[in-house]
């Protein structure tokens, strides 16, 4: 079920640059995206031309501004402050307010299944047999055969000013070497009982191969 959004703005804000105090501002705005060009802080792709977005307001060196974000995006990661400028009905602050908004009990829900995906996420670093064989690895860049070993490490991936931790997939022999890489997160003191601990659906026995193929000592 959506709902409808008054058509008449409670007020219009100007939003685009960067303004000289956060006290004249709303801390959110929810509206139609007017061009393509900002991005969303969560997923970090663009926000498409009339896509449902949220700013949420921030202090910046240079003034304060908004942080953008897709609607969706915005619940699954921070649902609570979505919560908030629902019951700030923040549609009413935007220049374009869009036509109609999911029920917060959608967004709810899509706040559900992300924190579920997160509950059942393995931990790094984990061996498996490759499900298909459309990935490549990281390292080599040569394709993973569909059934082979293959081996997630943690990968160190700046974004803006955020450094995160993002999984990536390397054949067994590639291992070593993609662990003494800079921007590894994965370390090699612990490797072996990490492997072990964090692949529970593989054997000892199989893990055993696969840490001789790596050549890091268990």
């Amino acid at each position: 079920m959506r709902a409808a959004v008054p058509s008449h703005p409670r007020r219009i804000v100007m939003i685009d640059e960067p303004q000289a105090t956060a006290e004249q501002l709303p801390p959110y705005v929810i509206e139609g995206a007017r061009s393509s060009r900002s991005r969303c802080k969560t997923c970090r792709r663009k926000i498409n031309k009339g896509s449902t977005r949220i700013g949420m307001l921030i202090e910046g060196p240079f003034g304060s501004g908004y942080l953008w974000h897709h609607l969706n995006c915005a619940a699954r990661r921070q649902f609570e402050r979505v919560e908030e400028a629902y019951r700030l009905q923040a549609w009413n602050e935007a220049k374009e307010p869009p036509d109609t908004l999911p029920d917060l009990a959608e967004l709810g829900q899509l706040r559900s299944e992300a924190e579920e995906r997160r509950s059942t996420r393995k931990e790094l670093p984990y061996v498996e047999p490759a499900p298909t064989g459309r990935a490549r690895c990281k390292r080599c860049a040569e394709p993973i055969e569909q059934g082979s070993w293959r081996v997630t490490l943690g990968r160190l991936v700046e974004f803006g000013n955020q450094v995160r931790t993002t999984p990536i997939h390397v054949h067994p022999r590639c291992v070593a070497a993609e662990i003494d890489s800079a921007d590894c997160a994965t370390e090699r003191e612990g490797f072996g009982q990490a492997l072990r601990a964090n692949s529970g659906e593989v054997s000892a026995e199989q893990i055993g191969t696969v840490l001789a193929e790596i050549g890091i000592p268990s």
